[in-house]
């Protein structure tokens, strides 16, 4: 059997269990005082590289839908969870065009949702913040969550993102 594996380090172990339960729809297989564990049979994994980060890191999770009704169900889970859901529609990032929404995990680990419908010729050029304490990118330069500060990120928007 192959899984794509992500380990991360977080917090606070209760909050995050509740966060990621609810995210995935399902409790953690595993649950010890230190440590949480989901098996998950899906979503199959999205991975991707990008240059130009200061330093190498993970840039963000996420999942990739096949349907702006399943990026309903990821987003209704995320509010569940007790997230504030950032939305974007026609978005352009990562050579794509789609639906998409972000938030912050407990921990402060950036989470994508997204529904691409559509390619694109340019990376992405769309930056606005996640909030307002944070400052933008420069715009022809990053797509997704950026690393503005050690505790605060940015990300791409499209005219009409919503928090």
């Amino acid at each position: 059997m192959k899984r794509f594996h992500v380990h991360v380090h977080v917090g606070d172990l209760d909050s995050s269990v509740r966060f990621y339960s609810a995210l995935f729809g399902e409790q953690p297989a595993v649950l010890k005082t230190d440590y949480a564990k989901w098996m998950l049979e899906d979503p199959r994994v999205n991975f991707a590289i990008t240059l130009g980060a200061a330093r190498p890191a993970i840039d963000h999770l996420g999942f990739q839908l096949e349907s702006d009704a399943d990026l309903a169900v990821i987003g209704k889970r995320l509010i569940d969870a007790g997230q504030v859901v950032t939305k974007q529609e026609n978005a352009t990032c990562c050579y794509a065009k789609g639906n998409k929404g972000w938030i912050t995990d407990p921990s402060g680990v950036s989470w994508e949702a997204f529904h691409s419908f559509g390619e694109s010729t340019v990376y992405g050029n769309d930056i606005a913040p996640i909030s307002a304490a944070v400052a933008p990118a420069k715009a022809d330069s990053h797509c997704g969550p950026a690393p503005v500060s050690p505790s605060t990120s940015a990300c791409c928007t499209s005219s009409k993102a919503q928090q």
